[in-house]
């Protein structure tokens, strides 16, 4: 499943927190201004000393719906900000040198001790206001304890009726919980074809 913000499709807004990170050129230093580039249909932070085109684009979030043999989902109450004190998947930005599928993996196992293997995506997911695009992945947990990291306050396993809707973190972990609720939530290994 895909979803996006609601955002109009062909709309290009320039989230107001990309001033903040697009100041100088990387390049040359120089101080870049955003305005029209020839060829180009949106405004772009550009450097008027050498003329490079400073791109901003989307990061990659990744995270899992960690399933255990009952059908109940692993969810963290986060303990940083955004969305502190609210239940989340497990999820992070993904680095460098790992696939999307691994990253999810890092994320889920720094933030809940459980070793988790990505069986199947739930869903893509877009929030052009955040700058993020965000791929969440059925997992089937194969290791650990869940004991909370660093980032998360609490872990609990919920089965479908327990999800705490009104406390959810984010539209993503909604959206992606919904998804995976549609599909008929059952142990991972136990859907069918």
């Amino acid at each position: 499943m895909t979803r996006g913000s609601g955002h109009q499709p062909h709309r290009h807004d320039r989230p107001t927190w990309a001033a903040a990170l697009q100041q100088h050129c990387s390049n040359c230093g120089g101080r870049l201004v955003v305005g029209p580039v020839p060829g180009d249909d949106r405004d772009r932070a550009r450097c008027p000393t050498c003329g490079h085109i400073a791109y901003l684009n989307p990061r990659l979030v990744v995270g899992t719906l960690p399933v255990d043999e009952a059908g109940r989902v692993h969810l963290i109450r986060r303990a940083i900000e955004p969305g502190y004190g609210g239940w989340s998947y497990p999820g992070g930005f993904l680095e460098i040198g790992e696939t999307a599928e691994e990253g999810a993996a890092r994320e889920t196992l720094e933030e809940t001790s459980l070793r988790v293997e990505p069986t199947g995506l739930v869903g893509f997911y877009s929030r052009p206001e955040a700058g993020v695009v965000v791929a969440i992945y059925l997992a089937r947990i194969v290791g650990g304890e869940p004991v909370p990291g660093a980032e998360a306050l609490e872990v609990r396993a919920f089965t479908p009726d327990e999800i705490p809707w009104p406390d959810i973190a984010f539209r993503t972990t909604e959206w992606a919980l919904r998804d995976w609720l549609a599909r008929g939530p059952r142990p991972v290994g136990a859907e069918t074809p």
